[in-house]
């Protein structure tokens, strides 16, 4: 089958997503399962965007507090000391835009990219929403920095993120991690949220199993 038939896995995620950053290891077995199988595309959801006001210690604790939640269910490393320092702004948009950005540059490393972002975040504190930072990311794999923030700043990027966030908001996603299954017309949403391998594996299965006896049908 040619690539370009195969049908689509849609992820909508967010690299300052915690539940993503804990759903990571899974949808890397997924893509691993599921090579030559399905093409997954990855959808930038734009969870916290256009944040202009600094986080409240409040606000600090109830999010260190899903943290905790993530890491408890899901194994996944964090840093809780000195995340998230005084001062910090939650806007996920610089994020979404660097991996949107690297898409231009080399679609090969979207994912690396985007996984790189999460690890800065969530296990090294780093504040993945200064551009110094992001470009930095890319250039540890491989990108000129000159290059990245070129395309990072450029109109083209911004046109990008934004049609991923319109994107998430067709398809009506309001919580990540979501896949959303997709041959030709035919759309089946696999999971809003964090579920395991041994959940999703089966339901992924079925449905390429159905998707084949459909083609067939439809063939004779």
């Amino acid at each position: 089958m040619n690539q370009n038939d195969l049908p689509v896995l849609w992820y909508f995620a967010d690299p300052m997503c915690s539940w993503c950053w804990g759903f990571t290891p899974i949808i890397e077995d997924i893509l691993k399962s599921y090579e030559g199988k399905l093409n997954c595309a990855l959808v930038l959801g734009g969870l916290r965007t256009g944040a202009a006001n600094t986080m409240s210690a409040e606000q600090r604790d109830e999010i260190l507090h899903h943290w905790q939640e993530v890491h408890k269910m899901t194994g996944q490393s964090f840093t809780f000391d000195g995340a998230m320092p005084e001062g910090f702004i939650y806007d996920t948009e610089p994020a979404c835009r660097a991996v949107a950005a690297i898409s231009g540059i080399n679609a090969g490393l979207i994912f690396p990219l985007f996984k790189s972002i999460q690890a800065a975040f969530y296990k090294e504190g780093l504040n993945v929403t200064q551009t110094e930072v992001l470009a930095d990311l890319a250039h540890q794999l491989g990108v000129d920095q000159a290059v990245f923030l070129s395309e990072f700043e450029s109109a083209q990027a911004d046109k990008k993120v934004k049609a991923h966030f319109a994107q998430t908001r067709q398809f009506g996603v309001r919580g990540f991690p979501t896949l959303v299954l997709q041959s030709g017309s035919r759309y089946q949403l696999l999971n809003n949220g964090y579920r395991t391998l041994a959940e999703l594996k089966p339901e992924i299965d079925a449905w390429l199993l159905n998707r084949d006896k459909l083609e067939q049908q439809e063939s004779t």
